[in-house]
């Protein structure tokens, strides 16, 4: 089955998830370089940073897309790719770093008014 397109909308906040492959704790000591490496994509890809959590194996980020279509596809696939492949070169292995696709939600914003 064909995966669904990524639906990016500029001026919107977005909550995307990243996990690590298997559930392991990859990112252990690689989360001072996981935020530097998020915080040199973003600016040419054009997503403003709002706020970020690095886990041990998974990662939450706030951003609000300010960019042309697919910038946080493009900022989230750079990122991706450079911690797999500085990852396996000092492990010296091969194979997935991260588990399958990142998950994104779009943020209501402004939040709605109480119902009270």
């Amino acid at each position: 089955m064909a995966r669904a397109n990524r639906h990016s909308i500029p001026g919107f906040i977005w909550h995307i998830t990243h996990g690590c492959h298997k559930r392991e704790f990859l990112l252990r000591k690689d989360r001072r370089r996981w935020i530097q490496w998020l915080y040199q994509a973003h600016k040419p890809c054009g997503i403003a940073i709002l706020n970020h959590m690095v886990t041990y194996n998974h990662i939450h980020l706030l951003v609000m897309d300010t960019g042309p279509e697919k910038s946080i596809s493009r900022t989230i696939q750079r990122i991706a790719n450079r911690t797999a492949q500085e990852y396996n070169k000092r492990k010296n292995r091969t194979g997935a770093f991260w588990e399958d696709r990142y998950h994104d939600r779009k943020i209501r914003w402004p939040p709605r008014a109480s119902l009270d």
